[in-house]
């Protein structure tokens, strides 16, 4: 599984020196053919790392023949060097591939402010290596070496009728909308024209990735991109590839999830019979958000008050003494008041579903997050990550 895992497309991780742990940190993606389509979203953040304003350039014309990825520096407020470093890795791997630097993508991850000459020599030295350590089994590596204070390498596969993608991700900490902390390079050679492919990736990011809020932080580097070569010969309807697409975005942010720093629960958040989807989600979120309730499912206390008291921050329209909430499939709140007694309800799973059905509409939304736990403010306290 990766994103190797479609015809046409070659990838490599190497190590060179950016990470103290000497683990894998640079990884190229190259596109084989024989189409180049490229799409791209990204962090919606207004401080953008500087990988993001050149991928924000290359993407315009949706034409992309690879991605080079670094972990251990995010090559973010470096300046004008940053920028520059940023070029000369789009023009070694332009010139190794025999192609323009305006078609290849870039994306870094790490400590914010890194970015000298230290770290520009390891970036191109590892753009070298990993060109030359190409194949079309190098998937894994490549999600190895984009790992940060991840604990796993994150892949995933979906295949149909002759068609195939693959994917592969990053992140575990700073996981909010837009799109949530996070690198991801999803491949398909299935045969798809450029605006086929960005609305595909737009509607699938928009119900996964967009929806995983860990722990409220938006990163300065996000990007998530799909790159489509028709190796397969076979062009799927466009609401069949978007569904497979969005199936393979979830299972990779609920990856993300289950890796968050430092958590123990995984939520789920759903939110029912709401006047419009966007009041859902903004629903759904004031929750994700809220540190008490986060605090009390880490201490295993069913606190449906801390739910109530978040989703009345909202604008959405509802009646807060009309409202019912169920943990783990335990009513134990409804219409605004007290239902089953809260020694019923079992936070101890690793596992723990929210339904807040509102009554007002019948929109839904669904949102991923974690709980609140020691581990996690010293992870992000006792080190820079």
């Amino acid at each position: 599984m990766s994103v190797t895992a479609p015809q046409g497309f070659e990838a490599a991780g190497v190590a060179v020196g950016l990470k103290t742990t000497g683990k894998p940190d640079v990884a190229v993606v190259v596109n084989r053919g024989p189409r180049k389509i490229g799409a791209a979203v990204f962090t919606t953040n207004r401080a953008k790392a500087n990988p993001i304003l050149w991928s924000q350039k290359v993407i315009i014309d949706r034409v992309v023949e690879a991605i080079v990825l670094n972990s251990g520096g995010a090559n973010c407020f470096t300046g004008d060097f940053g920028f520059q470093t940023t070029h000369l890795t789009a023009e070694t791997a332009a010139e190794l591939l025999e192609v323009s630097a305006a078609d290849i993508l870039v994306c870094s991850t790490g400590l914010i402010g890194t970015g000298g000459e230290e770290f520009r020599g390891k970036v191109l030295d590892g753009v070298e290596q990993a060109m030359a350590a190409l194949s079309t089994d190098g998937g894994h590596s490549a999600a190895e070496a984009i790992m940060t204070t991840d604990t796993i390498a994150k892949t995933a596969e979906v295949s149909r009728d002759g068609w195939t993608i693959g994917g592969m991700a990053k992140g575990a900490g700073m996981l909010a909308p837009g799109l949530a902390t996070m690198l991801v390079v999803i491949t398909t050679d299935a045969d798809l024209d450029a605006s086929e492919a960005d609305a595909a990736l737009r509607s699938a990011t928009g119900v996964s990735f967009d929806r995983l809020d860990s722990d409220g932080c938006m990163s300065t580097n996000d990007q998530v991109t799909l790159l489509a070569n028709g190796a397969s010969g076979i062009r799927p309807d466009l609401d069949a590839f978007t569904t497979a697409l969005t199936e393979l975005c979830r299972e990779l942010a609920q990856k993300l999830q289950t890796d968050a720093e430092g958590a123990s629960h995984d939520i789920t958040i759903e939110v029912t019979n709401a006047m419009t989807e966007h009041e859902a989600v903004e629903v759904g979120r004031s929750v994700a958000r809220n540190n008490l309730f986060k605090a009390a499912v880490f201490g295993n206390d069913p606190n449906w008050g801390r739910v109530l008291a978040a989703i009345g921050t909202t604008s959405a329209q509802f009646d807060p003494y009309d409202v019912d909430v169920s943990m783990n499939g335990v009513r134990v709140c409804t219409a605004g008041g007290p239902d089953r007694p809260r020694e019923e309800v079992d936070l101890t799973p690793r596992a723990m579903h929210l339904e807040i059905d509102l009554k007002v509409g019948s929109a839904t939304a669904t949102i991923l997050t974690n709980d609140l736990t020691h581990d996690y403010v010293h992870e992000n306290s006792a080190y820079a990550s």
